[in-house]
């Protein structure tokens, strides 16, 4: 089934199933099990009273059975023997033997019928004057009695019974055995009115059941379908202005139609981003391409007049912009940076040492490393983090009239803080986050020949975050911009 609705009404229609035949043969088990009780219970009453009255020496033919037809009598001597029977009972199981016709016992009881005179030769006046002696009692087996099911025929009609077998002993102590039944009709009745009731309600419910899970599957997944037709809709016309449907509720699926705004808004501005960088990459790559084009045509058609210089000015900066780009590229694809561990305070002064050629001599204030030995210790990429201290530097180069400084500190929570400042004419505070995205570049920037392709603030601050760290600008006391770069300590 591909249908989630069709899943979720058969499963929960599966569970109710097994939950209710379960709950349903427990109450079965029960309710026969409570019946039959009952049923043994007034057996074995009928068999105590019979046994009662042959531990009283009561005559076969003279026991008292009350409710024949109901109650079938049947007893037996330690033969097996059957010595005396209920009225009607023309056949019985379940009791040991099937017979239902009295046989004589060699040692049957109740004879104690006979009368004073058989005594004769007796003088009449002593028998008045001696008490008569109290009759003798057997006893009546007072244990749990045995129970087992059955069949008898009473009169005719046959039956199922629950027997209890009770033992008695007479007074010439002959040991015999009473089974008494008691129907097991209103058992086998009841039992099936409520098997039927189940067999009856149980379809009916479970229909109700799917019925209703199926509708609630339905309304509550119906604005996922608007969300499906949406994005499909988007997919198919690649407008990722458009937005899906967010429902009232404050449910999962609201959250998830929420979460799918987001996404599509954080993807239409990666787009827009990517459009953009597209466009200003192909505009930045045009420019020394072309005119490195027109200095060779003219070079080809007058030798004397090609400017080398120039030419090799186009080329140097057209391949520091293919670099930059391609570091961008890596960056975008989520390349990680390497967990080297490195002293950031020599980088920077192997970075200031190599830069011989700047218009303004940089001025650097690192710590001793012999008194703070470890101290500036981070870990990432060596070529990267040099990459940015030398954008950091490049841009404070370009911007500052006479002064230039970098310094090395420990900071908070054991990062390690990199400053570039200048005396130049500073960021505006609302130019501040502006000057970190790609191909940004402020107005006087623009008016340097020598101005970049706003893309080094963009890398540098894309590589502090790659490395857990942070790169803010702020107003310097020189009066120019102060670029802090914070990293994280080595651990």
């Amino acid at each position: 089934m591909r249908s989630v609705r069709a899943r979720a009404a058969l499963g929960a229609t599966v569970v109710v199933a097994l939950a209710l035949i379960g709950a349903g043969l427990s109450v079965l088990l029960v309710l026969r099990a409570n019946l039959t009780d009952q049923a043994g219970l007034q057996a074995e009453v009928v068999a105590r009273e019979v046994a009662g009255q042959l531990a009283l020496d009561v005559p076969y033919d003279r026991l008292e059975m009350r409710d024949e037809e109901d109650h079938p009598v049947q007893v037996t001597d330690e033969d097996g023997r059957v010595v005396a029977v209920s009225k009607d009972l023309q056949a019985i199981s379940g009791t040991g033997t099937d017979r239902v016709t009295p046989v004589p016992s060699p040692t049957a009881g109740g004879s104690g019928g006979g009368s004073d005179d058989d005594n004769g030769g007796g003088d009449g006046s002593d028998d008045d004057d001696t008490p008569a002696p109290a009759p003798a009692r057997g006893e009546v087996d007072s244990d749990e009695p045995d129970f087992g099911n059955g069949t008898a025929t009473v009169d005719g009609e046959t039956a199922d019974y629950r027997f209890a077998s009770v033992q008695a002993t007479t007074p010439a102590g002959v040991t015999l055995t009473v089974h008494a039944g008691a129907p097991l009709a209103a058992e086998q009745e009841a039992v099936g009115t409520v098997r039927g009731a189940m067999l009856i309600g149980l379809p009916v419910l479970l229909l109700v059941v799917a019925a209703v899970t199926w509708l609630v599957t339905r309304r509550a997944l119906r604005p996922v379908e608007g969300i499906r037709r949406e994005m499909a809709a988007i997919t198919a016309s690649e407008d990722l202005s458009r937005r899906v449907p967010e429902p009232g509720s404050r449910d999962e699926i609201a959250r998830l139609a929420r979460t799918t705004n987001e996404t599509l808004t954080a993807l239409e501005a990666s787009v827009e981003r990517q459009r953009r960088f597209v466009a200003d990459a192909s505009h930045e790559l045009r420019s020394p391409i072309a005119s490195l084009r027109t200095q060779l045509e003219v070079g080809a058609a007058h030798p004397e007049l090609l400017d080398v210089p120039g030419a090799v000015a186009d080329t140097v900066r057209l391949q520091a912009l293919a670099a930059d780009l391609l570091l961008l590229a890596r960056l975008d694809a989520g390349e990680r940076p390497g967990l080297a561990a490195l002293d950031l305070g020599a980088l920077v002064r192997e970075e200031v040492s190599q830069r011989t050629g700047d218009r303004i001599a940089v001025s650097v204030s690192v710590p001793d490393p012999g008194a703070d030995q470890g101290r500036f210790e981070v870990a990432g990429s060596r070529g990267q983090l040099a990459r940015v201290i030398g954008n950091l530097l490049d841009n404070a180069e370009r911007h500052a009239r006479s002064t230039v400084t970098v310094s090395v500190r420990a900071a908070e929570r054991g990062g390690v803080v990199v400053a570039v400042s200048d005396d130049g004419a500073g960021v505006p505070p609302e130019e501040r986050e502006r000057i970190f995205e790609r191909f940004v570049r402020l107005d006087d920037a623009r008016t340097r020949d020598d101005g970049g392709a706003g893309l080094g603030l963009a890398i540098a601050r894309d590589v502090a975050v790659r490395h857990g760290g942070r790169l803010t600008v702020d107003g310097a006391r020189e009066g120019g911009a102060r670029f802090e770069l914070w990293l994280p300590g080595a651990r």
